[in-house]
């Protein structure tokens, strides 16, 4: 099983998307970990503020923050770094973790209703 890890910088909640203006980032970032959670991937979130000893106890973690806290996030693959200062997309993870991205479908909801995409009624 691979093991995904992300060293993030210090935020109010584990995932940063809490409080009165939520990063649209985050949210996309957290449901992209969700869904490798399902593929089977280890996934592993350390928040500075919350998980210091995390940050202490790895010397790579370490190295890059002394290169500057822009470094911040930090993603490991496998105890390797993988990624510095951006989360990554649903595409540049899959595509790091050699998975699949499944093809988009639309509903067959969509596909019969009055109102077809590009058909211009509405």
């Amino acid at each position: 099983m691979k093991k995904l890890a992300i060293y993030e910088p210090a935020m109010c909640c584990s995932t940063g998307v809490c409080g009165v203006e939520v990063d649209p980032v985050l949210v996309q970032f957290a449901a992209d970990l969700q869904w490798l959670a399902e593929q089977g991937v280890a996934v592993a979130r350390y928040n500075l503020s919350q998980q210091p000893q995390a940050f202490a106890e790895n010397p790579d973690i370490v190295r890059e923050m002394e290169a500057g806290m822009e470094r911040l996030p930090i993603v490991t693959l496998d105890g390797r770094v993988i990624s510095t200062g951006v989360y990554l997309s649903r595409a540049q993870l899959t595509e790091k973790l050699g998975l699949a991205i499944p093809p988009v479908s639309i509903p067959a909801a969509v596909e019969t209703a009055c109102c077809k995409p590009g058909g211009g009624c509405c």
